[in-house]
């Protein structure tokens, strides 16, 4: 499975950035997204360390949410020993 991470850009040194989520900051690889087409403070789905495409806030939320929802799951399984 591949899961990619909803991230916010903190800084640009293109086609590097520095990007944010959940308190976590990591070096992000951009070169499959234009120059002119990100900003700080863009949100953007990163996946291996690098960012795929901008998305919308709203987006980002929506998925951490999902994403939020199957990690508690997954806690649950494995402290219920159904792992």
């Amino acid at each position: 499975m591949c899961v990619g991470v909803p991230m916010k850009i903190t800084e640009i040194n293109y086609p590097m950035a520095v990007a944010e989520a959940k308190g976590v900051k990591r070096n992000v690889n951009l070169m499959l997204i234009p120059e002119d087409e990100i900003k700080v403070g863009d949100f953007v789905m990163v996946h291996v360390g690098s960012a795929i495409e901008v998305i919308s806030e709203k987006a980002a939320d929506e998925i951490w949410e999902a994403l939020d929802e199957v990690l508690a799951l997954m806690d649950e399984r494995e402290e219920s020993g159904n792992a």
